[in-house]
């Protein structure tokens, strides 16, 4: 089911319902700034099942965490001082940043008890930002397979591709209409506090 909302302004009903699918163990697909992506609760076993049965890849490959502030992220990253101070000054921003993990994160999710790391994410979408506010919680995320759905990369996604490819596996799905797609995130890696530039995208190497 697609649900049309103003990005600036979306209808707390909508939310709602897609918190209520989310809570269930479902999968909502939402754009972010870096390409569409399906979200799940990763504290919840049936969510995690159904992200990664989505995704088809082995339950030990990572897959990121949206966050709606540095008190969430600090729940399942472990963040210093001096990062913190870093990051504040760019997020929220086209990023992926890869910090050691809690046990909290560790003990919901299979791929970060082998390496105790996790990557995380502070999306500069409002929509994505007031989703996350809604649930109270961080979503675990993955983009969509464009070889999957018949695309090339250069092609966009839009929400009735999804629904028409994926309407069994996809609980809900939330189109804001208009929307920046910026291509693939910065990855920095700070899970020994120095940063590590894995790949640069759309995030301004600082």
């Amino acid at each position: 089911m697609i649900e049309y909302v103003i990005p600036e302004n979306p209808d707390d009903r909508v939310l709602d319902r897609a918190c209520d699918a989310l809570a269930a163990g479902g999968l909502v697909a939402i754009p972010s700034d870096t390409s569409w992506v399906v979200v799940a609760d990763p504290f919840n076993k049936k969510g995690i099942a159904n992200i990664y049965r989505f995704k088809n890849i082995d339950k030990l490959k990572h897959l990121s965490l949206l966050c709606e502030s540095f008190s969430k992220a600090s729940e399942v990253a472990v963040i210093n001082d001096i990062v913190f101070k870093t990051l504040k000054k760019i997020t929220p921003g086209h990023y992926t940043f890869i910090f050691e993990a809690t046990k909290k994160i560790i003990r919901a999710v299979q791929a970060n008890k082998t390496d105790h790391n996790v990557g995380v994410r502070f999306v500069p979408s409002l929509l994505v930002q007031r989703l996350l506010q809604r649930y109270g919680d961080s979503l675990i995320s993955t983009n969509f397979d464009k070889a999957e759905m018949g695309l090339s990369e250069e092609e966009q996604v839009f929400s009735y591709m999804i629904e028409d490819k994926y309407s069994n596996d996809i609980s809900l799905i939330i189109d804001p209409g208009e929307y920046e797609i910026v291509g693939p995130s910065t990855i920095i890696d700070y899970s020994d506090n120095y940063p590590n530039v894995i790949r640069e995208g759309a995030g301004k190497v600082f």
